[in-house]
């Protein structure tokens, strides 16, 4: 199936590139930065969601919405504004079967940066929305909220012994996910998946049931 994934250069975008490309598909992925991904069946077009070009593209059978920032003054533009430009480029595809978006965990329990934490909670309600009018032409469309992973994104808290100390004991499992965990998880949601639309996905280790009682 012909695959485009947005943010492939790092992190989960670049996992879920890797993830389908082993599974036998071909993978078109935008990002502002170069490539990071090295296989025959990849393209890479090195634009920015929020100006490229619809024709430098394939019809898309599954459309990934990973690129993102975590820096406030443009997580607006970036992370909702421009994700829904990108997706109403493609989302006419007459070969569309999935949609998926990466979200966050913060867009549920606004435990981040306040734009970075508004602009996901956005992207899910824009994906509830993008589900209701997809599902007349049988496409499935989801998001996958992701807690902590172990990406360059994080390097700050993951080389920082104190740090990840910390936020590791807000999880019940004492962990953070692996971006190639969340690539899983989207290569289900979109490739095996037939009867899920329409929700937000949480993973993120147990760290949003996670409370301290006190008696």
């Amino acid at each position: 199936m012909n695959i485009v994934i947005t943010g492939t250069s790092s992190g989960i975008g670049r996992a879920a590139a890797e993830k389908f490309l082993r599974e036998g598909h071909t993978v078109c992925g935008i990002d502002i930065m170069p490539s990071a991904v090295t296989h025959p069946s990849y393209r890479h077009i090195q634009e920015d969601i929020r100006t490229v070009d619809a024709a430098f593209m394939p019809d898309p059978e599954i459309l990934i919405h990973s690129a993102g920032t975590l820096e406030e003054k443009d997580a607006i533009e970036i992370n909702l504004v421009g994700t829904m430009r990108f997706h109403e480029l493609l989302a006419g595809s007459a070969a569309l079967k999935s949609v998926l978006f990466i979200a966050s965990a913060s867009a549920r329990n606004g435990a981040e940066f306040p734009v970075y934490a508004a602009s996901k909670a956005g992207i899910v309600g824009y994906m509830k929305n993008q589900a209701l009018l997809l599902a007349k032409r049988g496409i499935t469309c989801n998001s996958i909220s992701p807690g902590g992973v172990i990406t360059p994104a994080n390097d700050h808290i993951l080389k920082d012994p104190s740090l990840y100390e910390a936020v590791l004991a807000e999880t019940l499992l004492g962990k953070w996910a692996e971006a190639s965990e969340i690539a899983d998880l989207a290569y289900f949601l979109t490739v095996s998946n037939r009867s899920i639309t329409g929700e937000d996905i949480l993973i993120d280790n147990g760290e949003m049931l996670k409370s301290n009682f006190i008696w």
